[in-house]
């Protein structure tokens, strides 16, 4: 029997990149997926491939419709057993030019909206005994050029992991955290540095190894979803090809 057979699980940014690596993954692995993202229309693409998955067009930025994605997930296959909360967004601003729009994107993708759909998923992994993956980062443990926003959000993340682990220990739910490097994505590919950037300081966030492929990535987290790592509870894995090393 497959390590994620009969497992429901909820994915954000299912749309591309680790999400949709993600959502195929599970789906090999034999569980339901209720994929989550803005781009239904890449979504439909990408679900072409998730068998027996659904998904919907959510803004993770929005508190009810995380809330409301929840409750969905849980009204179409009837549980939830993992939230894997893969969605992310990453600027790169001089710091002394981010304006306070700039700030809140980062916080609202990358922070609020993990936390507001944990809120709402935790009733039903509780019951379930389920799990929760937070994709953090290597800037959730280290600091990245003109990144202050994103970085912040993403060690908020792994705080909020460590948080969570704390108060359910007494409770079946486990809750875990992954920071990758840089992977082969739309998002990383297709990054804007800004004007006047020192690129001494920017080449020192690529890993030794090179970009990492998004389905090995996944592996990681399909383990950490899966009764596999029933004895893991509130570890952040580090997946990053040797970056932080040393």
């Amino acid at each position: 029997m497959s390590q994620l057979s009969g497992k429901v699980a909820l994915v954000t940014g299912a749309s591309s990149g680790l999400g949709a690596a993600v959502s195929r993954l599970f789906a090999e692995r034999g569980a339901s997926v209720f994929g989550v993202a803005r781009d239904a229309a890449r979504m439909t693409e990408v679900f072409t491939e998730v068998p027996g998955g659904t998904y919907a067009s959510v803004d993770i930025a929005s508190a009810e419709a995380c809330n409301q994605a929840v409750a969905r997930c849980v009204e179409e296959f009837g549980r939830l057993d993992a939230l894997i909360n893969v969605a992310g967004f990453h600027q790169m601003r001089h710091t002394i030019s981010m304006t306070d729009e700039d700030w809140a994107k980062d916080l609202a993708v990358n922070l609020n909206g993990p936390f507001f759909l944990c809120r709402a998923a935790l009733p039903h992994l509780l019951e379930t005994g389920g799990n929760i993956v937070n994709v953090a980062s290597i800037a959730g443990i280290e600091g990245e050029v003109y990144s202050a926003g994103y970085c912040a959000a993403k060690h908020g993340l792994v705080g909020l992991t460590r948080a969570l682990a704390i108060e359910f220990t007494s409770e079946r739910l486990r809750v875990n955290a992954v920071c990758p490097g840089g992977m082969l994505t739309p998002q990383t590919t297709e990054f804007a540095a800004p004007e006047d950037a020192d690129w001494n300081l920017i080449m020192r966030i690529a890993a030794p190894r090179g970009m990492m492929d998004v389905a090995d990535v996944a592996k990681t987290i399909a383990f950490l979803a899966s009764d596999d790592a029933a004895a893991v509870h509130g570890a952040v894995y580090i997946v990053d090809a040797g970056k932080t090393a040393g």
